[in-house]
C-alpha cells in the first residue's frame, strides 16, 4: 500500500483512534468527535446520503475517494464502508495529503 493517506488510516486504526461503522461514526459526527470521515466511494445510496447529510451539518470533511476494498485492506477489517477519525492529528495530516494530491 503507497498511498499515504491509507498508511495512516492504518495506524490510526492500530493507535484506538477509529469509529467504524455507520451508526458508531455517526454517533461520533453528531458528539464532536470525528475530525474526519471516510466513506467508500461504493457505498450504498442511502448510506452515502446520511453520512453526507451529516457531515454537512456537523462540518465534518468528508474523503470518499477510496472504496469499500481499498477502507479494509488500510483497517485490516473486512467489508469497511464509513468510519471516522477521533484523533485531531491524524486527522490534519490526512487532510493535507488530500489537498496536495497524496
Amino acid at each position: 500500500m503507497t498511498d499515504k493517506i491509507l498508511n495512516l488510516l492504518g495506524l490510526a486504526k492500530r493507535a484506538g483512534m477509529l469509529t467504524t461503522g455507520e451508526d458508531k461514526t455517526i454517533e461520533a459526527i453528531q458528539h464532536k468527535k470525528a475530525k474526519v470521515v471516510f466513506i467508500a466511494s461504493d457505498a450504498g445510496d442511502s448510506t452515502a446520503k446520511k453520512v453526507r447529510n451529516k457531515c454537512s451539518y456537523y462540518n465534518v470533511p468528508l474523503i470518499d475517494d477510496y472504496t469499500n476494498e481499498n477502507l479494509s485492506i488500510a483497517t485490516g477489517a473486512p467489508n469497511r464502508v464509513v468510519l471516522s477519525v477521533t484523533d485531531s492529528g491524524f486527522s490534519r495530516k490526512m487532510l493535507q495529503l488530500k489537498e496536495k494530491g497524496k
